[in-house]
């Protein structure tokens, strides 16, 4: 019997000795784990800003494009006045106006391009932003579900 009540003894204090290091190892677990979550959500967030950033540019860029259009479409409204000879332009020569009416028009196509493309750059921001947040809300509901599995 007394062998049994040290026996016992000194079970249940090496028990209590594991204890204090399995909380150590449970709080150096949980720290690791809310560094990795800061870093994640830093991470997250610089390419939130990437991803403005990028959206502004395009924004820019695209009403750049549109004054562009429109300073276009009034020189191209002012070139077909004088080929249809409602203006006074007797300087210039049928020939060198529809040259100048093709290169306008090669100008208003490659500007229609490049407004398609600034479009479709534009959506698919938007769709990697909407992926991110996807992504954010699962990462969340992981967590959540983790959290109620322990």
């Amino acid at each position: 019997r007394k062998q049994a009540t040290e026996y016992s003894t000194s079970s249940s204090d090496d028990e209590f000795e594991s204890q204090p290091s399995l909380t150590h190892k449970t709080k150096r677990t949980l720290r690791r784990r809310r560094k990795l979550e800061k870093e994640t959500k830093q991470l997250i967030k610089q390419e939130e800003l990437k991803r403005l950033h990028k959206a502004q540019a395009i924004q820019r860029q695209l009403e750049e494009l549109e004054e562009r259009q429109r300073a276009l479409e009034i020189f191209g409204v002012k070139l077909e006045r004088e080929l249809r000879g409602e203006s006074d332009s007797g300087t210039k020569d049928e020939t060198q106006m529809l040259h100048e009416w093709f290169e306008l028009v090669l100008e208003k196509n490659k500007l229609m391009r490049y407004e398609s493309e600034l479009l479709i750059i534009a959506q698919e921001l938007e769709l990697e932003d909407h992926q991110s947040r996807l992504e954010q809300k699962l990462r969340e509901k992981m967590a959540i579900d983790g959290k109620s599995k322990e």
